[in-house]
């Protein structure tokens, strides 16, 4: 019945317990203070001191009264294991769940060492630390805690009872070695006291590094310790034991009570108020009071009745009765405690179970029979029921009474200025700041005297600084460090470990505080385009960190919040670019004035540098979706672009109706800066709108006008670089040019910088128009190629004329009269003896031969970077194809191979032949080299004529004279004619000279385009020809030897040899009597002769080669080498047969004997060139691949040839003309059937080849008799040659179709010896003039064929035939 009854009344309470009542601040001031009077009460007081600080023993009085001690007259040091017991429980039971407050902290250990060192150096300032006897505990005490592994082990456990124990181990060890001659009671005692200051150090060492306010169940369990420890220790002992300090009494002053005056503080009431109120209620605010609290609240905590938390307040079995168990072990050991402190207090109880208290007692430290907490035998009153129960230091709700006292305190604290608040450590994080250390230890007594749950407390806790904050009390900074402090201290305790209240509330508080924080966000927002915006990272960091992650918080929709934050901002970003165009454009536009450019590109900067800012402020997406930086691109920038194209035009049209222009300075930093917006404009995803502007078309006439600049200026860079290498020639000696590591000159270094830098600000510019920038390309290309061509001529012609340079000797023979000259001239003839020097080569001369090479490796990476071929892709793509296209500029390329049978104009018999092109006006347009000594001159050297349309070309052969004026061979005439090389193929032109023999030249014809890769073709081309044409002018200075050594009488000279033999042998006969020779003698020519026919010319290359290779690199030196080698070989060529001509020759063919020696000096020169090395093998030479050129293998195979019958020839050039043909006709057959197939103009390659595929033609012949060019592919264009690759490229796919089929030009060459094959030398004559006819009409029709064309086309082609 009764059971009923109270079940019925714990709930009516449980119910009225779930809702907060309205607490006024009286109320909350009248709960406050009586805890903190109860505090007062509870603190172990200070000692007085007497003589001594420490007890003093009187012996005298110990020997005249020997009794013993008392259980009830002293106390029991054997109680200390019974508090270590009673705190080993209390941390146990509190450790699974709060860690914290029962152990000591992290850094708690390394102080207490300091700080124990100092107390046994007598540093410490406390006197009741400055005896003797404690310094010697502590010092024991101390050599057992640094031991290392003792150390370690305290510092992980972190378990205060282990400090205690060795403590009092020690002290026992000291003290008993030094009184052990006396009453046991007597040093026992004094182990309590030192104990008791051991516990009051670690209570200090907490307090003063401000760790109380994490730990204060720690520190209640020291002091309570403390007390009791100290109980007794002003009593006498009556054996002689005088105890000098004794606690001070209670004042009951309020002034020496340090908790009631924060409670004044808090609450603003005076001290005198808080005087008269305590004084008042102080019979009713006692320890017993307390005491009774603790065991009413256990009774009710029992019984589940009463203001205690219930089964219903928790929302899981687990967390009622993890809590439950850990209140009950708690409360427990709070009543034991206080007991243990105030014996008197447990009278009534121990009367009421039957017990006698003892302080002594084992019983009471809760072994065996202990005294129980909870009294069934409660006063029931009427009607059975159990009346109100009223605590009287607990409050009637406790959270709304803590909630009041900390509201108290944040506006205490916080709107003190000079207020110093307590710095909480906090791990992992920075430290925090919220209250003062007394407003901490307020409410730290207050939870705990109130029972409310550590979560509970901080609940409230952070809710009210939450409160404090929406009402705008606190900043957010504050309500983040509250946040930081709350996780910490509740980290133990899971949120579903919680009261159902507590976890309403805190859901409703994070709710709260997230509207709060996005308002918050939502206002700085509104400055984020100001010059000083405030930070974003704190709201981002509370939302992020302490709302989104927690998991009591309820995810809401934010999208319509981010809609409306982008509404301000873009409302924002069009105020702040309002702002910004009035400042730069309208306020510095005045009528009648241009603006200056200034001004807009520092509206543009401004935009910019905006974002940038902007950018740093916010680097991520807000709330994952909005992005200041990209709504600011998104409103402002088109209407920038727009802007600033409208004021451009204006600029552009004021200033041109001024006839002035815009500074191409201030153009292209315009531009920059544009392109600059523009493309992080474009390359932000998904902008509602394209970007506005196309940049190019406003600026492109600033490069223009820049690249005109450049071509300006591009002359005189190559005219400044080459004066400067001329002024360092003329500084340096010869030496010291051969000693330089970079076998090139400055000049063509600094060309190909300005160069390059020109290509760069071209590439800087970033053009986004793929067109306008291959145009604008090509015109810097064209640029470029006129500047390498204006190079190579000034390098050539001072090449030439250091090569030319006159000797002393040569200067001398220019003052001679006419008569000394012919004088000198017929005793040299006649004396025949003259020393043949090498040449001496000038260093700087060599060096502008590496420059070619040099020039030409940099033009190529130069052409690389820019992509000529992309480029001219890119101008193919938007330009129509012409068809027909009627070109206004043609280049034609003329070669002067040969000349033959030249008239001799010398009294050597032979002439030195130059040639002179000109036009019908007289206009020199080219000159060649000087052949010395030469009826037959090869030199084929390549000019550039351009025209626009039809010239007559005159070539003019010249004998060169040393004295008097030049002798003319003969003159010869030649119109081109564009439209007669439509076909752009190669033709070979023999030119029949007004007086004798005849001129061939080689003529192609390119059509001049303002295309990338045809002016990069340009440069390549005269790079190319320039290093050819140096090359040639350095082999003729040696080829006149080489023509002297190899030669008819040098082939007599050995054959000479074998001949004086031979005489000498006859003679010998004679002389003998033996009649004549025997017929079998014949002449005996040696190898050794015939080397040593070789010596001179090897030595003389030796000797050239070693002035040669101080200054060229190695490529050049290789080429010079293998130009060389061709001379050789066409000097060696020349002695076996005439050149390939179709009418007959007077030159008379070698014997066998000669055309032997002819074999083996081609093997010896071989050999020579080659240069390899005896002991190791490598060749340092000419590389073999180049040496045994098509030429060679020709020479080769002349021998099998060579002493063959007339009509064997003949079939044999037939056989091999029929072969020829017949594959060709096999090639042009399958182009026709794959032409007819595809409908193409295929098929126009094998029309002619079905005309001519009977002919016996030498059409596949690469020499210059009845030779050319099948079907359209052109090697010699420009196109061909535009990079280092396609030459390399071009002379690859030469050698392979010379290699690839065999020829009947040296069978042709050697018909030239032989009168009676004149006939068939004619015939083929007239065979090569219907070849080439047909090979034109191939190319035509290949290139013009389609619809009706190909029946006219084929009609041409019959007619032909």
């Amino acid at each position: 019945m009764m059971s009923s009854r109270l079940h019925r009344q714990s709930m009516r309470r449980s119910q009225r317990s779930r809702h907060s009542m309205l607490v006024t601040g009286d109320d909350a001031f009248s709960f406050a203070l009586r805890v903190a009077y109860l505090h007062y009460l509870l603190t172990p007081r200070p000692r007085r001191h007497g003589a001594s600080s420490s007890i003093s023993y009187n012996t005298a009085a110990a020997a005249s009264s020997p009794q013993m001690l008392t259980p009830g007259s002293r106390i029991s040091t054997s109680s200390f294991q019974d508090l270590i017991a009673d705190f080993s429980r209390v941390s146990h039971g509190s450790s699974s769940k709060d860690p914290k407050s029962c152990r000591f902290p992290k850094g708690f250990l390394p102080i207490l060492k300091e700080r124990t060192q100092a107390v046994l150096m007598g540093q410490d300032k406390m006197v009741e630390y400055k005896d003797a006897a404690v310094k010697r505990t502590f010092g024991s005490f101390y050599g057992a805690l640094v031991e290392p592994r003792y150390y370690e082990n305290t510092a992980k456990s972190r378990r205060p009872e282990d400090l205690l124990l060795i403590f009092y181990t020690h002290a026992t060890k000291e003290l008993q070695k030094v009184h052990g001659g006396g009453a046991q009671g007597d040093w026992k005692q004094m182990v309590d006291r030192h104990v008791a200051l051991f516990v009051r150090l670690m209570g200090r060492v907490i307090k003063e590094e401000g760790w109380a306010g994490n730990n204060p169940e720690l520190v209640a369990r020291l002091e309570m310790m403390e007390k009791k420890l100290l109980r007794h220790e002003d009593m006498g002992d009556g054996h002689g034991v005088a105890v000098t300090a004794a606690q001070e009494p209670l004042s009951g002053r309020v002034e020496d009570m340090p908790m009631v005056r924060t409670v004044s503080r808090v609450f603003n009431v005076p001290l005198e108020t808080c005087q008269r109120d305590i004084d008042a209620k102080k019979a009713v605010w006692t320890e017993k009071a307390a005491f009774n609290d603790m065991k009413q609240y256990m009774n009710n905590l029992n019984l589940s009745s009463g203001n205690t938390l219930r089964r219903d307040d928790f929302d899981i079995e687990e967390a009622w009765e993890t809590w439950a168990k850990k209140e009950r072990t708690e409360v427990s050991e709070n009543i034991l405690l206080m007991g243990r402190a105030h014996a008197e207090l447990l009278v009534g109880t121990a009367k009421r179970h039957g017990h006698t208290p003892s302080m002594g007692s084992g019983d009471f430290s809760g072994q065996g029979n202990r005294i129980s907490v909870y009294d069934p035998n409660m006063e029931i009153g009427k009607n059975g029921e159990e009346e109100e129960e009223q605590y009287v230091f607990i409050p009637p709700d406790p959270r709304a009474f803590f909630r009041q006292i900390v509201s108290r305190c944040l506006v205490t604290d916080l709107g003190d200025p000079e207020m110093e608040l307590e710095i909480i450590d906090i791990p992992g994080a920075e430290p925090v700041a919220l209250l003062a250390k007394s407003s901490m230890e307020l409410l730290n007594a207050c939870g705990l005297r109130w029972r409310l749950p550590k979560y509970s407390r901080m609940v409230v806790f952070l809710d009210a600084f939450r409160t404090k904050y929406q009402e705008g009390e606190l900043r957010l900074l504050t309500l983040e460090s509250a946040f930081a402090y709350f996780e910490y201290m509740i980290s133990e305790f899971p949120p579903h470990m919680w009261t159902i209240a507590d976890q309403n509330q805190f859901r409703q508080l994070l709710s709260s505080v997230h509207d709060f924080v996005l308002r918050e966000l939502y206002d700085i927002l509104q400055h984020a385009y100001s010059p000083e915006a405030e930070s974003i990272g704190l709201p981002l960091w509370v939302l992020d960190t302490y709302i989104y992650k927690n998991e009591m918080f309820t995810r809401v929709d934010i999208d319509e919040y981010c809609d409306t934050l982008k509404d301000g901002l873009r409302q924002k970003a069009e105020e702040v670019w309002g702002d910004m165009f009035e400042d730069h454009i309208t306020a510095n536009r005045k009528e009648g004035e241009t603006i200056d450019p200034i001004h807009i590109l520092n509206l543009m900067k401004e935009v910019d540098g905006m974002v940038d800012k902007v950018q740093k402020r916010f680097n991520k997406k807000i709330l994952g979706h909005v992005s200041p930086t990209r709504i600011f691109v998104e409103v402002v920038y088109p209407k920038l672009a727009l802007k600033v194209k409208s004021v451009l035009e204006e600029t552009f049209a004021e200033l041109a109706a001024q006839e002035q222009e815009m500074a191409l300075d201030d153009g292209f930093d315009i531009y920059r800066q544009f392109t600059d917006l523009r493309a992080l404009y474009t390359g932000l995803k998904n902008m509602p709108e394209e970007w506005p502007v196309h940049i190019e078309d406003l600026f492109i006439q600033f490069p223009k006008r820049w690249l005109q600049e450049v071509d300006a200026k591009v002359m005189g860079w190559v005219e400044g670089a080459v004066k400067q290498d001329k002024q360092m020639f003329s500084a340096m000696e010869g030496p010291d040019l051969t000693e330089r590591q970079e076998r090139h000159t400055s000049s063509v270094v600094d060309i190909f910088r300005s160069f390059n830098q020109s290509i760069g600000f071209l590439k800087e510019l970033n053009w986004q128009d793929e067109y306008q920038y291959a145009k604008l390309m090509t015109v810097m290309t064209k640029i470029l190629e006129k500047g390498v061509t204006r190079y190579c001529e000034e390098l050539e012609y001072w090449f030439r004329h250091e090569l030319n340079k006159k000797t002393p000797e040569q200067e001398a023979a220019l003052t001679q009269t006419k008569q000394q000259k012919w004088m000198a001239m017929a005793k040299e003839a006649w004396s025949n003896e003259k020393k043949v020097e090498p040449f001496q080569f000038a260093p700087e001369s060599c060096l502008k031969l590496n420059n070619i090479e040099f020039a030409q490796t940099m033009f190529d990476k130069l052409e690389s970077s820019i992509n000529a071929d992309a480029l001219a892709e890119v101008i193919a793509k938007h330009e129509p194809v012409q068809r027909g296209p009627k070109r206004s500029v043609y280049v034609f390329t003329v070669k002067i191979m040969e000349a033959e049978d030249l008239k001799a104009m010398d009294i050597s018999g032979y002439s030195d032949p130059y040639v002179v092109l000109g036009d019908e006006f007289h206009h020199r347009l080219a000159k060649t080299r000087i052949v010395y000594s030469n009826l037959n001159p090869r030199w084929e050297e390549s000019f550039d004529i351009t025209t626009g349309g039809p010239i007559l070309l005159v070539a003019t052969l010249w004998d060169w004279d040393t004295m008097g004026d030049h002798d003319c061979l003969g003159r010869a005439s030649l119109k081109l004619d564009p439209q007669a090389f439509m076909d752009f193929l190669p033709k070979e032109i023999w030119l029949d000279l007004d007086t004798q023999g005849r001129l061939l030249l080689r003529i192609s014809m390119e059509g001049e385009r303002d295309d990338i890769q045809f002016h990069f073709g340009k440069a390549f081309r005269t790079l190319k020809r320039t290093e050819r044409d140096m090359t040639r002018q350095i082999t003729d200075k040696l080829s006149a030897y080489i023509h002297h050594c190899l030669s008819r009488a040098a082939l007599k000279n050995v054959l000479s040899k074998g001949t004086s033999t031979i005489s000498a042998m006859s003679n010998l006969f004679s002389r003998t009597g033996l009649g004549n020779r025997p017929p079998s003698v014949a002449a005996v020519i040696t190898d050794a002769d015939i080397a040593s026919a070789l010596l001179p010319l090897t030595e003389y290359f030796n000797e050239n080669f070693a002035i040669l290779n101080q200054t060229l690199t190695h490529s050049a030196m290789t080429l010079v080498m293998t130009k060389l080698w061709k001379e050789v070989l066409v000097t060696l060529e020349s002695l076996m047969v005439p050149t390939l001509s179709e009418k007959p020759s007077n030159q008379k063919p070698l014997s066998p004997k000669e055309a032997e020696i002819i074999t083996r000096w081609l093997q010896l020169l071989l050999d020579f060139f080659h240069a390899k090395d005896e002991y190791t093998g490598e060749a340092t030479g000419v590389p073999m691949e180049q040496l045994k050129n098509t030429k060679y293998h020709e020479l080769q195979t002349l021998q099998f040839f060579y002493f063959e019958k007339t009509e064997d020839l003949v079939r044999s050039s037939e056989r091999i003309a029929n072969s020829i043909a017949a594959r060709q006709q096999q090639k042009r057959q399958a182009a026709l059937t794959s032409g007819s197939m595809s409908g193409g103009g295929g098929a126009a390659s094998g029309l002619g080849g079905g005309l001519g595929g009977g002919l016996s033609s030498a059409a596949g012949s690469s020499s210059g008799f009845l030779t050319v060019s099948n079907g359209v592919v052109r090697q010699k264009s420009v196109l061909n040659k535009r990079n280092l690759s396609t030459i390399r490229k071009v002379k690859e796919e030469k050698r392979k179709l010379e290699q690839a089929e065999p020829n009947d030009d040296m069978i042709l060459r050697i018909l030239r010896m032989r009168p009676e094959a004149t006939g068939y030398l004619r015939d083929r004559a007239r065979q090569k003039e219907k070849i080439e006819s047909i090979a034109a009409m191939d190319a035509i029709v290949a290139k013009s064929l389609g619809g009706g064309q190909k029946r006219v086309m084929t009609g041409l082609v019959q007619r032909a035939r």
